[in-house]
């Protein structure tokens, strides 16, 4: 059976949301990225960059979200004054499960490419396909100097940056304490192949 679910995890320069909207198109499949931290922030009654400063680990999250928490799937999330925890700051299991909450209720609907968001590992429980798109790091550090208009040194700093980042929310989030290729069911070099070769190999191992 034909998986409804795709996850597109991706590197810094490596061109992964290019290849998660060719495999959308592809597939005729829904293409979600900044909708996950749009409907979080929609959820929690905050603005979205309270979210998206959250999985930057913004220390804002601990006082904008004051008062969340979450009692599993399909649970309501309470807010402040229901839980008298506006001063207090939520641990971050509980952000953690409401990003994890609305990435299941995007996989409940099928037919979506979730892009970012650790979504492989926050839906490890269903049955997507987990795809990993990287680059070298020579080729992620060009290609992020060139979209910023920087030099070759700035775009060196800005990945390793990144990546810091990316594995620090996997350890926090998900206790990951190093990424590996076993976490994923298919892993493209966008080194080797173009966005649209990359998601012809997607769309394939999907059906």
């Amino acid at each position: 059976m034909a998986r409804q679910i795709v996850c597109v995890s991706h590197a810094p320069g490596a061109g992964g949301r290019a290849v998660g909207r060719a495999v959308a198109e592809r597939l005729g499949f829904r293409y979600v990225d900044e909708e996950v931290i749009a409907e979080a922030a929609d959820w929690a009654d905050v603005d979205p960059s309270v979210v998206a400063d959250a999985e930057r680990r913004k220390p804002l999250v601990e006082r904008a979200l004051g008062g969340l928490a979450y009692a599993g799937p399909g649970a309501e999330f309470a807010g402040p004054d229901a839980w008298g925890w506006a001063d207090m700051g939520p641990a971050e299991a509980d952000l953690r499960a409401l990003i994890v909450e609305v990435l299941h209720a995007f996989a409940d609907r099928g037919k979506v490419v979730i892009v970012s968001h650790a979504a492989s590992f926050a839906l490890a429980d269903r049955d997507a396909l987990r795809v990993l798109v990287t680059a070298s790091p020579e080729t992620r550090a060009r290609r992020v100097a060139k979209e910023k208009d920087v030099g070759e040194r700035d775009g060196v700093r800005q990945v390793k940056k990144e990546d810091d980042a990316r594995a620090d929310y996997l350890k926090r989030f998900y206790g990951v304490g190093q990424e590996l290729p076993v976490h994923y069911d298919l892993v493209v070099n966008t080194d080797a192949m173009t966005p649209d070769e990359a998601a012809r190999a997607i769309e394939g191992a999907a059906a």
